[in-house]
């Protein structure tokens, strides 16, 4: 496996969720290595001393370290399920701003002293974009699965597991359908797959 890029990971951030699934659509190989955040290996610091997943470090020593330019990369190699043709830059960046801020003051208001019903409140309200956009195709850009459905769903999930009882009884069951397929897909289910934490002189994994 020597040569592959490497791909530093953790398995539940959202972010590396989407850069892996892109990975992985793409047929693109990688050596992946599940990190600790609250143990960073050197390796990874070394490479991008911001210290948050993913990290991409390319065979030519290149560094990619923020997510959607990591699923872009992987996507421009080979998309042979046609993602890029389900973008919406002005969307994800959207999700990743607005819809973002108020998961993390909704999930973690002890972190940022806020009021967790007032942001679970304008997140339902931005999740009702998405449902409007939901009631003329199955997917955010159409009927086909594309870059924006996985750039954005798993931000979606991890909102709606923070209540999942009340999250049932909003007025977004286009949401909650689109959701559920998306979290149900055999590539989820392979981006998911649980792997050792990685240290220096382990076996290489392969993704993809």
């Amino acid at each position: 496996m020597n040569g592959l890029p490497i791909l530093y990971s953790f398995r539940r951030c959202p972010y590396a969720m989407r850069a892996r699934m892109a990975v992985l659509a793409s047929g693109v190989a990688v050596e992946l290595r599940e990190v600790v955040l609250r143990a960073k290996p050197d390796a990874m610091l070394a490479a991008s001393p911001k210290g948050t997943v993913p990290v991409l470090v390319l065979a030519d020593g290149r560094v990619v370290d923020e997510s959607l330019e990591i699923m872009r990369w992987a996507l421009a190699v080979c998309d042979p399920l046609d993602w890029l043709g389900g973008d919406d830059a002005a969307l994800i960046a959207d999700c990743d701003a607005t819809f973002k801020h108020h998961l993390d003051r909704y999930k973690y208001p002890e972190r940022h002293g806020s009021d967790p019903d007032e942001h679970r409140a304008a997140g339902v309200a931005w999740l009702s974009g998405l449902e409007a956009r939901l009631a003329h195709a199955a997917n955010l850009c159409g009927d086909a699965v594309g870059l924006a459905d996985i750039a954005i769903f798993p931000f979606v999930r991890q909102f709606a597991a923070t209540d999942r009882a009340w999250f049932d009884t909003q007025a977004l069951p286009r949401v909650r359908a689109w959701l559920a397929a998306h979290v149900g897909s055999p590539l989820f289910d392979r981006a998911m797959l649980r792997v050792p934490r990685w240290q220096a002189g382990d076996a290489p994994v392969r993704l993809g």
